[in-house]
């Protein structure tokens, strides 16, 4: 064959293209369940993070293994609500098979078509519970996401971590960056009686009076103006399940049945029956 002419240099490229090709898939397949496995530990340590279990920083240092037992000597129950706030799946805790509903920028979707599959998870810290929902929406230059701990009842914010894919830094990444900026969230509420508008994050300041709002970071007003839609909107989705958890304050859990359609008070194992669809528990509900 004539190496000078034109079929040859087309052959000999085709054929490099193809086993260039075949290695990097070869090594997709490859290195994909470790990828998969780096990814499941990163969104785990998040929640624990907002959960207040550890640092991100002191979590980083752990190996994905180690992420994945804390995730689940700590955690109580996972499940699924629909968009009344009703349980609909559950979510395997186990070390070795643990399941996640990290698909955010889909579920974003699933809510605006009103059909969300929104996933809960509820740790058991010093005796208390702490219930974890994610957020997820558009920043200035891309995606940003976080995850929102409540306390048992969801009547109050007790942490948060944010994340993002590409805003500026020293500027909108500083909702990942900035340690004072998510502990403002602690001890502040989702307003009930706004469900279209009940979280603000306020450039130049949240009144003190404000326990629905957090100050906005200087000189990040889009991304910022981002989370506080992301907010709305997954509060929003989830303010069914947030307000039954709240009607249900002070409930006894052994009334409580953990059934499909129960709000997740508390989960089968804890022998608990006769839940109805309604959400009528035969709880003795606190009045005033």
């Amino acid at each position: 064959m004539n190496t000078n002419s034109n079929v040859y240099t087309i052959v000999y490229t085709t054929i490099i293209v193809v086993i260039a090709a075949a290695i990097l898939a070869i090594a997709a397949m490859a290195l994909k369940p470790k990828q998969d496995a780096n990814i499941k530990a990163e969104t785990i340590s998040q929640m624990l993070t907002a959960a207040g279990f550890s640092s991100k920083e002191d979590l980083a240092k752990l190996g994905n293994d180690q992420v994945l037992k804390m995730y689940s000597d700590n955690v109580k129950t996972a499940f699924l609500i629909d968009a009344k706030g009703d349980k609909i799946g559950e979510l395997e805790t186990e070390a070795g098979n643990i399941e996640l509903q990290d698909n955010l920028k889909q579920e974003n979707k699933n809510i605006a078509a009103g059909d969300p599959q929104l996933p809960v998870y509820v740790f058991k810290k010093d005796g208390a519970e702490i219930n974890v929902i994610p957020i997820y929406g558009a920043g200035l230059w891309g995606p940003i996401w976080g995850y929102i701990a409540f306390n048992a009842d969801c009547t109050e914010i007790v942490g948060a971590y944010f994340d993002h894919e590409s805003e500026t830094p020293g500027l909108g990444a500083k909702i990942k960056d900035e340690a004072w900026f998510r502990e403002q969230f602690k001890g502040e509420t989702v307003n009930f009686s706004k469900p279209d508008d009940s979280f603000d994050i306020i450039k130049g300041g949240a009144p003190k009076d404000d326990k629905s709002a957090v100050d906005a970071i200087t000189g990040a007003t889009m991304t910022c103006n981002g989370l506080d839609a992301a907010l709305d909107t997954w509060f929003k989705a989830y303010m069914p399940f947030l307000e039954k958890k709240a009607g249900a304050a002070g409930v006894d859990e052994g009334d409580c049945c953990g059934g499909d359609s129960c709000c997740g008070e508390c989960d089968d194992k804890d022998g608990a029956k006769d839940c109805d669809h309604e959400h009528n528990h035969n709880h003795k509900h606190q009045e005033g």
